[in-house]
C-alpha cells in the first residue's frame, strides 16, 4: 500500500472507538467540531506527501520502489536526520505553527523501541520491532507515543503497596500463550483520539518488584477496552472569535487523551518489553534524546512567529530604532537563532546507538531546554514592545460600529503609513499568542511538554560524565600535573608526551 490520502487517513478513523470529550461520547472524531480540528492538523502530513513540491522531503523511496513516510524510514547518517529536521520545521510552518504530530512522534517512539530492542539482546524483540515498523510503513498508520503515566504518588514506585492502587501505571495483569492483557492509564498523549494506533512506553526507571510495569506494546486504537477522555481544544479551535478580526487561514491545534487501557490484549507479535524492568529506563532515555530533537525542531516556526511579532509591533508603534528596543529584538534573534543552530547542529554531529543514527543528545537537551527555559522572556519581550493595548484594544465588534469607527481609527493608529486596522490586527495576533488562553498554554506546553527542565539538565550532564572527565584532565595538563593517561585530542596528546619525558 505505501502512502494513503488524507481522506483514507480520515477513512480509517470511522473504526468505533470510544473518544469523550465535554462530558460526551464522540461517535466521529472526524466529524466532530472540536476534534475535526486536530484531525485536519494531522491530515498535513497526509497532504504534504500528495503535494509535488514537498513530496521528496515527505517521503523517502526504499530500494524496491516503495514510497513511504520519510517518519518511518530508519536514518542512515546525518543526512538523514537533518532531512527529518527539515520535513518537521516545513510541515509546522504550513500547520500554521502546529506539529502534525501522528507521524513525527511515533518516529521517535518507533526508533527508541528498535535500539531498546537491539540493546536487550533478544532477537524476538528485534524482530517484533522491525516487523512493526513494516506495518507502519506498508500501511501508512499514524500513531500516538503514549509515555506518561498517571503515576500518583510520584513519590512511590509503581509497585509500592502504598500507591492508592496499582493501576496509576500501566501493567501487565495476565499473560498467555497468545499474549498479555493490560491495565492503567495514560495522561496527556497528544492527537491520540484521531490516530490508528497507540504505541505504549514506560515513562521511568523500574526495580525489580516494578517488572510487570515494565511493559512496551503496541495496539489499535479502537482496541477493546480503550477509553480516550480528551482535553478540548478550546480557543485554539478557531483563529478568531466573533469579537475578532477575523482571519481567513485554517484554525490548527490537538486535544490531549487521558488513555484509559481496561484489560487491554496485546498479542506477543505487538509487545516490546515485557518484565525486562533493567531496560525500562533505557527505553525512556532513547525515547527522549529524538523526542526532544522533535521539539525543538517544531519550535522554530513558533519562535519565527514570535520575532516576527515584536518586529512588527515596533515598526507600527514607531519605536523599531530605539536603543532598548533593539536590545529586545537582538535578544528575540539570539534565542531564534541559538535553536536553529543547535537543532541543526545535533543532526550533523549525531551518534549512534545499536545501529541507528540519532541527533546528539547532549545537543538536543540543550536546544530543548534553550526553547523552554527562555520562552517565557521571548513572550515577555513581545508583550513589552507592543504595549499595554494588547490587552486593552476595542473589539472587532467596535470596530465595525458606525458611531465607534471613526473614533478608533483616528485615535488608535500608529505610524502613518500603517493602518489602523492593520495595527489592531497585529495587536490581536500578540494577544492571542501571549495573553490569552492559547497563550498560557503555549508556556505551560514550553515548560512541561517533553519532559521537564529538570530532566533536560540531568540527561545533559548525565550524557557529559566522560567528556567532563576529558575536560579535567586538559585543565591537568594546563597546570602541570601528569594524567594517568591522554586526553583524546592529538595536540594534547603531544603536550603529554613531553611532560612525560620530563
Amino acid at each position: 500500500m505505501g502512502l494513503r490520502t488524507f481522506n483514507e487517513y480520515k477513512e480509517s478513523l470511522k473504526d468505533g472507538r470510544i473518544v469523550y470529550l465535554c462530558g460526551k461520547k464522540i461517535e466521529d472524531v472526524t466529524t466532530d467540531p472540536m476534534l475535526k480540528v486536530g484531525v485536519d492538523t494531522a491530515g498535513v502530513d497526509y497532504e504534504m506527501a500528495e503535494m509535488p513540491e514537498f513530496r521528496d522531503l515527505a517521503t523517502v523511496t526504499l530500494e524496491d520502489g516503495e514510497r513511504i513516510s520519510r517518519h518511518y524510514y530508519t536514518p542512515k547518517n546525518g543526512e538523514d536526520l537533518l532531512k527529518r529536521h527539515e520535513l518537521m520545521v516545513t510541515s509546522t510552518r504550513l500547520a500554521g505553527g502546529v506539529i502534525p504530530f501522528t507521524k513525527d512522534v511515533s518516529g521517535d517512539s518507533m526508533n527508541a523501541v528498535n535500539i531498546t530492542a537491539n540493546m536487550m539482546g533478544k532477537p524476538e524483540y528485534s524482530k517484533r520491532a522491525e516487523s512493526y515498523r513494516r506495518h507502519l510503513q506498508k500501511n501508512d498508520l499514524s500513531v500516538a507515543a503514549a509515555m506518561t503515566d498517571v503515576k500518583g504518588d510520584r513519590h512511590l514506585h509503581p509497585s509500592d503497596p502504598r500507591q492508592k492502587h496499582p493501576d496509576y501505571y500501566v501493567h501487565v495483569v495476565a499473560k498467555n500463550d497468545e499474549g498479555i492483557t493490560v491495565r492503567g492509564a495514560k495522561a496527556h498523549i497528544t492527537a491520540a483520539a484521531y490516530c490508528d494506533e497507540i504505541l505504549v512506553l514506560p515513562c521511568r526507571n523500574m526495580g525489580e518488584k516494578d517488572a510487570d510495569y515494565a511493559v512496551s506494546f503496541a495496539v489499535p486504537a479502537n482496541a477493546k477496552g480503550i477509553r480516550h477522555i480528551c482535553h478540548p481544544i478550546g480557543e485554539g479551535m478557531k483563529t478568531s472569535s466573533e469579537l475578532d478580526f477575523p482571519v481567513d487561514i485554517p484554525a490548527r491545534m490537538h486535544t490531549d487523551s487521558l488513555i484509559i487501557f481496561d484489560d487491554v490484549f496485546v498479542p506477543w507479535e505487538r509487545v516490546f518489553l515485557c518484565g525486562e524492568w533493567q531496560f525500562a529506563m533505557f527505553l525512556v532515555y532513547n525515547f527522549a534524546y529524538m523526542h526532544r530533537h522533535t521539539a525543538a525542531s517544531y519550535r522554530i516556526p513558533i519562535s519565527e512567529v514570535l520575532v516576527g511579532m515584536a518586529q512588527a509591533a515596533a515598526e507600527y508603534n514607531g519605536i523599531e530604532n530605539y536603543s532598548h528596543v533593539r536590545e529586545k529584538m537582538t535578544d528575540l534573534l539570539i534565542y531564534l537563532n541559538t535553536l536553529k543552530s543547535l537543532a541543526r547542529a545535533s543532526c550533523l554531529d549525531y551518534v549512534v546507538h545499536e545501529g541507528i543514527p540519532i541527533p546528539n543528545p547532549v545537543i538536543s537537551n540543550i536546544a530543548k531546554y534553550e526553547f523552554a527555559s527562555k520562552y517565557h522572556e521571548a513572550a515577555r519581550a513581545v508583550q513589552d514592545i507592543a504595549g499595554g493595548i494588547v490587552v486593552t484594544a476595542p473589539t472587532y465588534k467596535d470596530y465595525q460600529n458606525p458611531e465607534e469607527r471613526e473614533d478608533i481609527e483616528k485615535y488608535l493608529g500608529g505610524k502613518a503609513e500603517i493602518s489602523t486596522e492593520d495595527r489592531l490586527r497585529m495587536l490581536q495576533l500578540i494577544r492571542r499568542m501571549t495573553a490569552s488562553e492559547m497563550g498560557g498554554f503555549l508556556e505551560v506546553v514550553a515548560l512541561h511538554a517533553e519532559g521537564s527542565l529538570a530532566s533536560q539538565r540531568m540527561m545533559v550532564y548525565g550524557e557529559s560524565s566522560t567528556e567532563l572527565q576529558e575536560y579535567k584532565k586538559l585543565a591537568e595538563i594546563a597546570a602541570g600535573i601528569k594524567v594517568e593517561s591522554p586526553p583524546e585530542l592529538p595536540e594534547y596528546k603531544k603536550l603529554y608526551e613531553s611532560m612525560k619525558g620530563e
